[in-house]
């Protein structure tokens, strides 16, 4: 009688690993990366992305990655981003559902294709769901603190442009990777025949 219980906990103990990481990691533009000459609106087609998915964007530092409200980005408007990074390896969690806006911040990217909208489903019950995001331009929530870098003003004759970078540490809480609940999966069935 007792086996059989430690059984079952070792079987849910299984699928708790298990379930979570079946989120998806997208690599952005596949092969082409994040770059010029890519149609991001082709390459969405036939994915579904669900709340706890990733996308990762691979690019050269000479392009940024900018998180932005719906109005920017069918505008290409650059400088009111929500979070941005150029550090040539970005990688966002999806946390909310709603359509996520993604454009190249560098003046002329944007409008020549480096832009991408994100359709975001409620996913499985291991990430929360929250409301759908909003085109306003406050930060998404986090379970992890955000980097603040200082701002910096450019002054030309007829624009000012001021840009702050703000980096939010876009590991999932809930995403486990397949190699740890693997390793997790055989460890406890392991045990089920041990205590068998």
């Amino acid at each position: 009688m007792a086996s059989s219980s430690v059984r079952m906990a070792c079987l849910l103990l299984v699928l708790c690993m298990v379930v979570p990481s079946l989120a998806t990691v997208y690599t952005v533009g596949d092969t082409s990366g994040w770059t010029s000459g890519v149609d991001y609106s082709t390459w969405t087609k036939g994915k579904t992305f669900k709340v706890g998915d990733s996308l990762v964007f691979n690019y050269p530092t000479s392009h940024t990655v900018d998180e932005v409200s719906s109005s920017d980005y069918s505008t290409c408007t650059v400088g009111n981003a929500i979070n941005t990074d150029n550090s040539g390896a970005t990688t966002v969690s999806l946390k909310t559902t709603g359509t996520h806006y993604f454009i190249c911040g560098v003046i002329g990217h944007c409008g020549n294709g480096m832009k991408l909208a994100v359709k975001v489903e409620s996913g499985s019950s291991t990430a929360p769901s929250k409301s759908p995001s909003s085109s306003s331009s406050s930060p998404p929530s986090s379970d992890k603190p955000s980097t603040t870098t200082p701002s910096t003003t450019t002054t030309t004759p007829s624009t000012t442009t001021t840009t702050t970078t703000t980096k939010t540490d876009s590991s999932s809480s809930w995403s486990l990777s397949p190699f740890m609940a693997f390793v997790t999966t055989w460890v406890a069935l392991f045990a089920m025949v041990i205590i068998s």
